[in-house]
């Protein structure tokens, strides 16, 4: 799983999956570029220059499509070019009933959850063409692009978006050597699981959930970034518009 030196930008870089991902990559030798709408990514950037690696943080919204734009032309400038990306920014849903949603709860999640993938796929493939760069990018889904649970109709909704526009990307590149792939986790130990934990709407749900996971718990965070890496990398060369479980088994059952 080959990816030193390939320049590598991975967005919502600031904590859970996106920071373990960073550091991951950063750690079998790829020039991470760490991106988050919070400034806290630039200590991610850091952990992983101390430890010897290559990173460089850029803030950016990646729900605003000229921050998406200029943050691709960012990492060609500092770098020089773009050979993979992991989409990973995301937010979390309102624990509400669909008929109880407002109209800013469910572009909340649409703008960040699906949104911000279009524009940074959009951007991340135009540098990638311009180059000629047989590239590689990952997007956040989840088992929820697959399936349902109560009260999280916008999320649903924006996952199952994510799958649909992995495949319309990989149908449209795949002539050009460019693969998209998305992973989809169960449920992962990180904080922005743990606020969702303690809404009242899910109270009591998160039991069930566990044991509806075959293997009886949740993930690590670093499970989901081992994938994230096998399909950057090279090992993963004849894999495209593939959208793969990492969920303990989750939508086995």
């Amino acid at each position: 799983m080959d990816i030193k030196d390939r320049v590598v930008m991975v967005t919502g870089a600031a904590g859970g999956i996106g920071a373990e991902t960073a550091r991951l990559l950063g750690a079998r030798g790829a020039k991470v570029v760490v991106t988050d709408i919070s400034e806290s990514g630039e200590k991610i950037a850091e952990a992983i220059r101390d430890a010897g690696g290559d990173a460089a943080f850029m803030r950016a919204d990646i729900t605003v499509e000229a921050e998406a734009e200029a943050l691709v032309a960012k990492t060609i400038e500092h770098y020089g070019r773009l050979d993979g990306a992991f989409n990973n920014a995301g937010v979390e849903q309102a624990a509400t009933p669909l008929h109880q949603l407002t109209s800013a709860q469910w572009d909340r999640a649409i703008r960040v959850d699906l949104t911000g993938v279009f524009y940074s796929l959009k951007y991340q493939i135009a540098a990638m063409l311009e180059a000629g760069t047989r590239g590689s990018i990952v997007n956040t889904a989840s088992a929820l692009g697959q399936v349902a649970v109560p009260n999280a109709a916008e999320y649903v909704a924006a996952k199952h978006g994510v799958i649909g526009l992995t495949r319309a990307a990989a149908a449209d590149y795949g002539k050009d050597g460019i693969r998209v792939n998305a992973v989809l986790p169960g449920i992962v130990e990180t904080p922005m699981v743990a606020r969702i934990a303690e809404e009242p709407n899910f109270a009591g749900i998160f039991d069930g959930l566990r044991q509806r996971h075959l293997l009886g718990r949740f993930a690590k965070p670093s499970e989901v970034s081992e994938a994230v890496a096998w399909l950057l990398s090279d090992s993963a060369s004849f894999v495209t518009g593939a959208a793969i479980p990492v969920d303990g088994g989750y939508l086995a059952v």
